[in-house]
């Protein structure tokens, strides 16, 4: 097992020395290798995106088994559940109004499983739910996300409030694990089950903006065209990108601690 990590811990190290400017663009070189590699790998890039909601809904699984065997949710945020409902909800909605598919399906059982869940920490197991920790102001990202929406929203020829929900939810889903990732920075350390979900979450909004890049290359640019004029189709690329970037420093040490053979993740100062 030394001989296996004892490269990772080397890289790790030389990664940690090195200037912000250079981390930046390590993990922008990274990430275009990614998608080289699976542009090469999978011919469907359609897949990716029901590979990521599997993903999501495989970290919501994890969630539900520690909520049922541990009987605890300290370490989780209400408030980013509660977002994930909502942007959940409304893509759902969106649609059941304008588009019926695979996403559908997968959308319905993810709410399902995300507001068992909410009950849960609101009810069942209130008493380890670690509200101080749990403190970011839901209206520093509703508010923005409401006003954007309105603002910037697709230009197709669907009803207008359709049009508003469906910018709403890729708004709302670009910032829905800050929450989550405020209740960990003020822990400095994550419980196992929460750092698998959280990583699942970073896998997932991985694949999804791996679909959209990907979708766009292979479309040569009229994928853009497609979803509508204006700043509406950079605004759906940009929110795929921040999500991502979001989670990408999480789980650099999420792996670097699998590595390492630590079952819980403790997180320096600074990180998320």
């Amino acid at each position: 097992m030394k001989l296996t990590t004892a490269p990772i811990h080397a890289v790790s190290r030389w990664v940690r020395r090195q200037p912000p400017k250079v981390k930046a663009f390590l993990a922008v070189v990274s990430g275009m290798a990614a998608l080289v590699l699976l542009r090469f790998i999978v011919h469907d890039h359609d897949n990716l995106f029901v590979a990521a909601e599997a993903v999501h809904s495989i970290g919501i699984s994890v969630l539900i088994y520690k909520l049922m065997k541990e009987k605890t949710c300290a370490g989780l945020s209400l408030k980013s559940q509660e977002l994930t409902a909502i942007f959940l909800a409304v893509r759902l909605y969106c649609s059941f109004v304008m588009e019926y598919d695979i996403h559908t399906i997968l959308d319905l059982a993810t709410l399902g499983t995300t507001l068992w869940v909410i009950y849960m920490i609101r009810f069942k197991l209130k008493a380890s739910y670690m509200e101080d920790k749990d403190n970011f102001a839901l209206y520093y990202v509703l508010i923005p996300c409401v006003v954007l929406a309105v603002m910037i929203h697709p230009s197709t020829s669907h009803n207008i409030l359709n049009r508003i929900s469906w910018a709403l939810c890729v708004y709302l889903e670009a910032v829905s694990v800050l929450p989550q990732l405020r209740v960990m920075q003020n822990t400095k350390i994550v419980e196992p089950f929460t750092a698998h979900y959280v990583f699942a979450l970073g896998v997932a909004r991985f694949l999804s903006c791996a679909h959209w890049v990907l979708q766009i290359m292979d479309t040569r640019g009229r994928l853009l065209v497609a979803l509508g004029y204006g700043l509406w189709p950079s605004m759906v690329i940009i929110s795929e990108i921040v999500q991502t970037f979001i989670l990408a420093d999480f789980c650099y040490y999420y792996v670097k601690s699998v590595f390492g053979g630590q079952l819980v993740l403790r997180l320096p100062s600074g990180v998320v």
